[in-house]
């Protein structure tokens, strides 16, 4: 596992609104996560065209596309989970059920992927990995200015 990724414990937050949905492992599924983020943000006060949304559906595509690349177990799907807490603060976790493969960032001009993981560090204040009892959950957290929750 990459020694940049957080091991620190993440802050438990007692949500103000929660969306889980289960996803299929697809591309289809990946295109899906964003487009319900987006839409769960409109509904949470947080603009289509805004700042906080457009952030939040790029850790989700660059996280679901990561689901359905690397951790796909064929048979099964992801789950995409938004947590939203009373400091305008979004929690967005993404679960596949591969757990044995670690994550990697690359830092090669020339390769062709791995980019990602770069996305979601520079986007979110906070990110890490946490296994499961199948697979494991990538999640990141997000300050969300200019909500009207």
């Amino acid at each position: 596992m990459n020694s940049e990724i957080s091991t620190r414990i993440p802050t438990p937050i007692s949500p103000l609104g929660e969306m889980t949905l289960r996803l299929s492992s697809t591309p289809r599924g990946a295109r899906l996560a964003r487009r319900l983020t987006q839409r769960q943000l409109v509904e949470w006060g947080h603009p289509y065209d805004g700042e906080a949304n457009r952030r939040a559906q790029q850790i989700v595509a660059e996280l679901a596309a990561n689901a359905v690349t690397h951790g796909r177990v064929p048979g099964r799907d992801f789950e995409l989970r938004l947590l939203l807490a009373a400091e305008d603060a979004l929690r967005i976790e993404v679960s596949d059920a591969r757990g044995d493969r670690g994550l990697r960032i690359v830092r090669e001009p020339d390769a062709e992927g791995g980019r990602g993981l770069i996305v979601v560090t520079v986007l979110a204040t906070a990110w890490g990995v946490t296994a499961r009892d199948v697979g494991k959950t990538v999640w990141a957290e997000l300050t969300l200015p200019g909500g009207t929750t």
